[in-house]
């Protein structure tokens, strides 16, 4: 999908990110609550993952509607340094990867509709990458941070009891109840309207 043209505009590609195969510690936020105890990735082992990141992401659709670029590029962006994503394996079972996203504002919009379209390209490519199972989070900073774990952390338990494989569009089987599942099929219509929506202003 073509980068959507920033509505805050400003510099050139160069001036404003950094290369995809660089970590560069002071422009990714600091790891927060949800990686604390884990193996927190830096280096080349960041830097793998987060490619993992950018082409599932491509794939699905993830784009920050905002900046008008695939969400795994916030990583990259000088001009917001403690935003984006860090990356930790699991303690007690490296197979499974923890994804910890910092907004750039505590009332970003887009926090819940991102991180649940991240959970589900992780899960629903899961053979494009070396991990059983992803697990995504908003960082605390958020102001709705509580209530949008809460809604992840029910979409864990329903993809960690499913069977079969997901879907084209990432949409796993529904948990018993059906409740987090619903409300997350209706989260990731709502980021394909947006970005509809958005295409078709441009045009």
């Amino acid at each position: 999908m073509p980068d959507i043209p920033s509505l805050f505009g400003g510099g050139s590609r160069a001036d404003r990110f950094d290369d995809i195969d660089q970590f560069v510690p002071e422009h990714l936020p600091d790891p927060d609550a949800f990686l604390d105890g884990h193996r927190v990735l830096d280096g080349d082992d960041h830097v793998a993952v987060h490619r993992v990141a950018r082409d599932l992401f491509e794939d699905r659709g993830v784009y920050d509607v905002t900046f008008g670029y695939n969400l795994a590029r916030l990583n990259l962006d000088r001009r917001h340094p403690d935003a984006g994503f860090r990356y930790a394996e699991d303690r007690d079972d490296p197979s499974v990867l923890l994804a910890e996203f910092t907004p750039t504002t505590p009332f970003c919009p887009q926090s819940k509709t991102l991180t649940v379209g991240a959970f589900r390209a992780w899960n629903g490519l899961a053979d494009r990458h070396d991990y059983d199972r992803v697990r995504v989070r908003v960082a605390p900073m958020h102001h709705h941070a509580a209530a949008i774990n809460a809604e992840l952390d029910a979409m864990d338990a329903a993809d960690s009891q499913a069977t079969g494989e997901s879907d084209r569009n990432g949409e796993t089987p529904a948990a018993d109840d059906g409740e987090s599942e619903s409300g997350a099929v209706s989260l990731s219509e709502e980021f394909e309207a947006a970005l509809q929506r958005l295409s078709s202003e441009k045009q």
